[in-house]
């Protein structure tokens, strides 16, 4: 590496740490110029000479309790980064990471990236159909996982011609390699070849819900360097202690749980907890550790507020959810609770953080904020021509004549998606969203989300805000339902607050609760409850499932249990018009 690429990384860095404000963050970010930069063994190393608050502070549900230092996890790291070149892997092999949260985890990745392998992290709960498409699709030379289960990735009946190294963190089958061989390695790694900045360093299949996961390529500039907007977003300080609620195996464990924290020099804070996420647990967790900022997606903000935050004291100073976006609602119930701002970041699997509410914003609720520092973007329409402002269109990315550093270097598979979202001097998110006159960027959904009734454009997360609301709804999915009279009509799937149970007066409470906030043509005329919404292993709303289920049964003219229609309270919806 050049000295200077160094030197650009950290000034880029420390220009968003002092930065006093996001118009001065704005007009006064660049992003770096590097050559041969390789994060882990360029920079994360240079954090063991200075930094004295630990790297990582590890707890679990069992009371296990460990301290990182920097200095120790560049020695592990290294000791990694010598196993897997002794195990025979050569730079640019692919080593997918199957493992759950744990201090290993870092070492073997940060290992793996300062050797020069290209990392492909993967959910914990996978099933073998899912670890066999990865290892062909993704010509994976290694797996690192769990020796729970090792077991299930034998069964994906890797062919014998495929020469792929196993190893096993714990007690795994006799065939596996034991993760703690790389005890006996040297903690100096030293090596002879070239790096760029463009090699790769994470391969991720993205959810896949309607399809084969796509193979999305981040390189050691796009993220590791990308990532220094989420760390702005956060908002986290040197030496703070950042707690992200994330599984491994998903972008935004890479996102707030290595690149966003330690970009700033902060602690990343680590709880593993088995079972369901316990939401009391998590928050007595946050309080006894002093967490001074949290990250959490929607979902787990809807389940931790079913708690009294009141009996709490927190050292909490920044809070931020991402995922999916965030309901009016949250925002504001969180603030009630503890008097801080939850802000709002978005980004995806593709990119960094490119748009988010910065630290010392207040938010415009039901907005997702306004551009990231570094990046240009622009509402278009079917023409790939930006919109005025407040019209929905498609939220697109400039990439030419210069494309932003936290963009991905493209799909590995299928590479024939690259023409689609690459068009032209932009790069197309597939979500939709209008901007108005001063900046600030209003989700609409996802283009499959969106849709039309009587000809009225209708926004599922809209609707979905509004529903949320009411005070016995944890939960709520809005899809399109087949209508012979209107095309499709606004159906709810509600989940409720735990001893709430459904019934058809809740349900007429509901029909009545939204004809109160919600236009006339956008109102939900169905009601089904639900106990849980369907989702990916990365936690978000498989709403493809739920419009399939629809489509199913108003073709068989059928009725689920718990579904209610608008249509059968019409006596009592029209006595209360009167």
């Amino acid at each position: 590496m050049e000295l200077s690429s160094l030197k650009e990384f950290i000034a880029a860095r420390d220009f968003l740490l002092k930065a006093h404000d996001y118009r001065e963050a704005k007009e006064g970010f660049v992003w770096p110029k590097l050559a041969n930069f390789n994060w882990a063994r360029d920079y994360f190393d240079t954090l063991a000479v200075h930094c004295t608050n630990p790297a990582l502070v590890y707890v679990d549900d069992k009371g296990a309790e460990k301290k990182v230092s920097f200095p120790t996890l560049k020695d592990r790291s290294n000791k990694a980064a010598n196993f897997l070149r002794d195990l025979g892997l050569v730079k640019g092999d692919r080593v997918m990471l199957m493992m759950p949260n744990s201090v290993e985890l870092f070492e073997i990745l940060l290992g793996a990236m300062k050797f020069g392998c290209a990392i492909i992290p993967a959910s914990t709960l996978l099933t073998a159909d899912d670890i066999r498409d990865r290892i062909a699709r993704g010509r994976v030379k290694c797996i690192v996982t769990d020796g729970e289960l090792a077991s299930r990735v034998d069964q994906a009946a890797v062919r014998p011609t495929d020469s792929v190294f196993k190893v096993s963190w714990g007690a795994g089958p006799r065939n596996w390699v034991d993760y703690n061989e790389i005890d006996g390695q040297s903690a100096n790694f030293k090596s002879e070849e070239e790096f760029s900045e463009d090699d790769e360093l994470l391969i991720y299949f993205t959810s896949g819900t309607t399809a084969k996961p796509k193979l999305v390529l981040q390189t050691h500039r796009t993220y590791p360097v990308g990532h220094l907007t989420t760390m702005y977003w956060i908002g986290v300080k040197r030496g703070e202690l950042h707690y992200n609620v994330s599984a491994p195996g998903w972008a935004k464990y890479a996102y707030s749980s290595i690149f966003g924290v330690w970009n700033a020099e902060a602690t990343s804070f680590v709880y593993n907890y088995t079972g369901r996420f316990n939401a009391k647990q998590t928050l007595e967790v946050i309080e006894r550790y002093q967490v001074n900022t949290f990250c959490a997606p929607p979902t787990v903000w809807r389940f931790l507020l079913l708690e009294d935050f009141k009996k709490y004291h927190f050292s909490l100073r920044e809070m931020v959810s991402a995922g999916e976006p965030v309901n009016p609602e949250i925002i504001q119930r969180v603030k009630d609770a503890t008097g801080l701002t939850l802000r709002e970041g978005f980004g995806q699997t593709e990119t960094t953080l490119q748009i988010g509410v910065f630290p010392g914003m207040e938010p415009r609720l039901g907005s997702m904020g306004v551009e990231a520092p570094g990046f240009h973007i622009s509402i278009l329409d079917d023409d790939y021509s930006p919109v005025p402002a407040k019209t929905d269109g498609v939220v697109a990315i400039r990439v030419k004549p210069e494309r932003p550093v936290g963009v991905m270097a493209g799909y590995i598979d299928p590479r024939e998606k690259n023409r689609e979202v690459f068009v032209g001097d932009w790069y197309l998110t597939g979500d939709v969203a209008s901007q108005d006159e001063e900046g600030y960027f209003w989700f609409v959904g996802r283009a499959d989300d969106v849709f039309k009734s009587s000809d009225y454009r209708i926004s599922a997360f809209e609707l979905e805000s509004e529903i949320m609301a009411h005070p016995a709804v944890t939960e709520v999915a809005v899809v399109a339902s087949p209508d012979s009279l209107r095309g499709f009509v606004p159906k709810a799937y509600v989940t409720l607050k735990p001893g709430v149970a459904p019934s058809k007066e809740l349900a007429y409470n509901i029909f009545k609760f939204t004809r109160e906030r919600v236009a006339p043509y956008k109102r939900p005329r169905i009601i089904q409850f639900t106990e849980e919404l369907p989702k990916t292993v990365s936690g978000k709303i498989k709403r493809t499932d739920l419009r399939k289920t629809e489509t199913d049964l108003r073709s068989k003219n059928a009725r689920s249990k718990d579904e209610y229609f608008e249509s059968d309270f019409q006596a009592e919806l029209k006595a209360q018009r009167k």
